[in-house]
């Protein structure tokens, strides 16, 4: 860890603060409310190019100097930002090259957000520029708490393939291939479809073309667009730590639902606070889960404590269908993303806009103004969270783990596989969820993460592994671990070449199976498995090579055949799922599992109330969360006391429907 840490005490509550898009008169008022909310941390600046720099390099700062004064004034502290998100319309009239290409070939115009080429020059020139005038400007001001860089990279321009972007690919590869066409001609296994490139200049993004690119070509392009915008916040950090090195430095991550354009593993060691942005989508039944989920990988990410950049109130504006949040819902997801490890909880926006094209989004001070409810929550969640301010640095339980993995992810949702029903995360969701309802503690690593502080590491997805990834994850069964392995994993190298020898390819040894050919499932089409229960999307012709079988197909072409078996590997134990179970079939396999393991499931609760435990240095701080509705009792230590109310508990807290409980627990070592 570095010693850039934020300095804010206790756990950080605001949001976007955008006070330019109200008159000054407004700004008194906000401020007062946000003391009342309890707010102390604001994200400031973060669209406001246009205004600080109203044409090329003249800058005007009064406003800010007036607004960070005010805060400052108040006790709030400012994340301040550098607002090159959105470039102003000057800076595309000057430079139009800088506008970005889609695959097709069509250059997108300015006029909303993100609407520049990742790899022009002129923009990094332009974006370097106005982050040292800031930096300049504010590095020794005693508001400014945080940097705040850009905001949510590769949201709306992820991938640009104008003949810019190509060239800057091109020297990509070149570093990537040690400027050895050959080696890449062999990575991209050009030979086939008479691909094969004998210049450098002859290589292009993969635009649009007629029939299906080429796998390795769409691997490289992914990794090189995520590295290309890491150098871009990188380039901007380091002007804002030459100038102040003692302030921390973030970015806002997405880890949500089904973005997936940035390898986050490789960004968040570049962050000296690890944030992210999370909103539910209205169309998920049980949205508690994909908070958990996310704050889980978060936790991962960051090695610890992380910083929840964003969410809303209610509603957001940019879903088919924008619902708000029902009753103590706010509250709920709120001390959710605490719970699984968020130390700060602020939201987009503080003020919500009457203009633009987010004025349907909610905000911490909606329309309605404070006779709302949304406004009532938010004053309540303030002192909740002045309440949980011991919390903070407090860490995670795990003795079980997820491999996640952003290469896997992108090879496996590439066209042409044997099913494009397969989705990376519908997959790991799957698999987390009956984890979730047993009150499992859960992180994500990557294929070759450390595994010694683990009894069980669960693979539901890993399609491409590269040799060092698939030694580790075996070498964890073989030295005592259980794995869990599911269908289509360990079928590619790092290139997405094909194992050759049979399936699960790099897999095939340690869980003792080889399969000669794969039948995938049509949507919506089952088969029944021995025992109760079906398997959906995939199924496969497993030969058992040392494994047991404990599942088999009762019908369609592969009855009799294995759906998953255990092998007795090395000291440990691998498992392999060759079809995705329903839910509750799924959830006693890993139920199994994990007990085999010797991981327990959580503190006993009813269903649909979760149960988690943060680590503090003397005590364990237990989240209880009724989603369900019906309230709920669950055992805690003897002497323990309930954080957000302050009374004492002696062996059981009662959470009233729909509310929350946290309870400190004294550790017997303590």
């Amino acid at each position: 860890m570095n010693d850039r840490t934020l300095s804010v005490p206790g756990i950080v509550y605001g949001g976007d603060y955008n006070p330019e898009q109200w008159p000054e008169e407004v700004w008194a008022e906000d401020v007062r409310l946000m003391r009342e909310a309890g707010v102390n941390m604001v994200s400031v600046g973060i669209f406001s190019w246009a205004l600080l720099e109203p044409s090329e390099g003249v800058f005007d700062f009064s406003r800010t100097d007036r607004i960070l004064g005010l805060l400052h004034e108040n006790g709030i502290a400012v994340d301040l930002a550098t607002p090159t998100a959105a470039p102003p319309a000057w800076f595309f009239r000057a430079h139009p090259e800088a506008l970005p290409a889609d695959r097709d070939g069509r250059t997108l115009s300015y006029g909303s957000r993100q609407t520049f080429c990742p790899s022009s020059p002129a923009y990094r020139t332009a974006a370097l520029k106005i982050t040292a005038a800031l930096a300049e400007r504010y590095a020794s001001h005693p508001a400014v708490t945080m940097w705040h860089v850009h905001n949510e990279y590769g949201c709306h321009n992820a991938a640009c393939y104008c003949d810019t972007s190509a060239e800057s690919f091109r020297r990509w590869l070149r570093a990537r291939y040690g400027d050895d066409l050959a080696a890449l001609n062999h990575a991209w296994g050009t030979a086939f479809w008479s691909q094969w490139y004998y210049a450098w200049d002859e290589i292009l993004p993969p635009r649009a073309t007629g029939a299906v690119p080429n796998p390795t070509h769409q691997l490289d392009w992914r990794r090189f667009c995520s590295d290309e915008l890491l150098s871009l916040y990188t380039a901007e950090r380091d002007v804002l730590r030459e100038a102040a090195p003692a302030i921390p430095a973030t970015t806002n991550f997405m880890v949500m639902h089904n973005f997936d354009a940035l390898d986050y593993w490789r960004w968040a060691p570049e962050l000296d606070v690890v944030a992210n942005d999370h909103y539910l989508m209205s169309a998920d039944p049980e949205s508690q889960i994909d908070v958990a989920l996310s704050g889980d990988v978060m936790r991962s990410l960051a090695g610890g404590p992380w910083l929840l950049m964003e969410h809303s109130t209610g509603a957001v504006n940019w879903q088919p269908v924008n619902r708000a949040k029902t009753p103590g819902e706010l509250r709920r997801n709120a001390l959710a993303h605490v719970a699984h490890g968020a130390d700060g909880i602020c939201y987009f926006q503080w003020r919500a806009a009457k203009a633009g094209a987010e004025q349907w989004h909610s905000a911490m001070l909606p329309h309605a103004g404070t006779d709302s409810r949304i406004w009532q929550d938010v004053v309540r969640l303030g002192a909740d969270l002045r309440a949980l301010a011991e919390v903070r640095g407090s860490g995670g339980t795990a003795e079980l783990a997820v491999v996640w993995d952003w290469d896997a992810r992108w090879a496996l949702e590439f066209p042409s596989q044997p099913s494009g029903e397969l989705r990376f995360q519908d997959l790991v969701r799957a698999w987390y969820e009956p984890l979730w309802r047993a009150g499992v503690a859960v992180d994500f690593v990557r294929p070759d993460a450390d595994l010694s502080a683990y009894k069980a590491v669960l693979v539901p997805s890993l399609y491409l592994v590269d040799d060092a990834g698939a030694a580790n994850l075996t070498g964890f069964a073989e030295a005592g671990g259980t794995l869990a392995v599911g269908f289509h994993s360990g079928m590619a190298d790092e290139n997405s070449h094909v194992r050759l020898g049979g399936y699960p390819g790099a897999f095939r040894e340690a869980l003792g199976v080889r399969t000669d050919e794969l039948f995938p499932l049509l949507p919506g089409e089952r088969v029944a498995l021995s025992g109760g229960g079906t398997g959906s999307l995939w199924s496969e012709r497993v030969r058992p090579a040392g494994a047991e079988v404990v599942t088999s197909y009762t019908d369609g072409p592969l009855a009799g055949v294995p759906a998953v078996t255990r092998h007795a590997y090395g000291a440990g134990s691998a498992w392999y799922l060759a079809t995705l179970p329903d839910a509750e079939t799924l959830a006693g396999l890993l139920g199994r599992i994990r007990e085999e393991a010797g991981v327990a499931a959580g503190r006993a609760a009813p269903k649909g109330v979760e149960v988690v435990v943060r680590r503090g240095a003397d005590a364990d701080y237990v989240f209880v969360i009724d989603h369900a509705g019906a309230g709920a009792e669950v055992s805690v230590a003897a002497g323990s006391v309930e954080l957000l109310s302050g009374k004492p508990v002696d062996g059981v807290v009662v959470v009233a429907p729909g509310e929350i409980a946290v309870v400190r627990e004294r550790r017997a070592s303590a």
